[in-house]
């Protein structure tokens, strides 16, 4: 009997050390997990870090190719401009925001103005011009007429998404 309770107690304790060497493995493993997760966090954070600078740099580079896309159209706007300013009127300033073009100047009469708005109106690069005011001033001998007018800058790509 002696020999069955040191047997039994020998089973106990074997299976006590059996126990004990399985959740020390397993606590083990999840230290390594642990250290794992910690790690490919960091990754992700890293690879979220460069996802974003990524995007920055598409951002970049689309308004770098619109800005060369459009190089050429200031070109065309001036050159225009030239074109279509009828004799007698003279620009004083001009101004360009976004597609908007803001044109100030000096006519010999109102007539002018109004000759220098129906040539805008048939250009292919430029249109929709409208006056924001003219003013007839006696200067001298002479009557000059000031104006400002707004008009739209117009491309081949606008007139495409607008067929869009």
């Amino acid at each position: 009997m002696g020999g069955a309770i040191v047997a039994a107690i020998v089973v106990v304790m074997l299976t006590i050390f059996s126990y004990s060497q399985m959740i020390s493995n397993q606590k083990a493993r999840n230290e390594r997990l642990t250290v794992e997760i910690t790690e490919l966090e960091k990754s992700i954070a890293e690879i979220d870090g460069l996802e974003r600078q990524k995007e920055r740099l598409l951002a970049r580079m689309e308004i770098i190719d619109q800005l060369q896309k459009s190089r050429p159209e200031i070109v065309h706007l001036f050159d225009e401009m030239v074109r279509q300013l009828p004799e007698g009127v003279y620009l004083t300033g001009l101004r360009q925001t976004g597609r908007t073009v803001e044109v100030r100047g000096v006519a010999q009469s109102s007539t002018r103005v109004s000759a220098l708005m129906r040539q805008i109106d048939a250009s292919d690069w430029l249109g929709d011009p409208e006056v924001e005011r003219v003013e007839t001033r006696q200067s001298g001998a002479s009557r000059k007429a000031e104006f400002v007018v707004y008009l739209k800058q117009t491309s081949e790509d606008s007139e495409m998404e607008e067929m869009e």
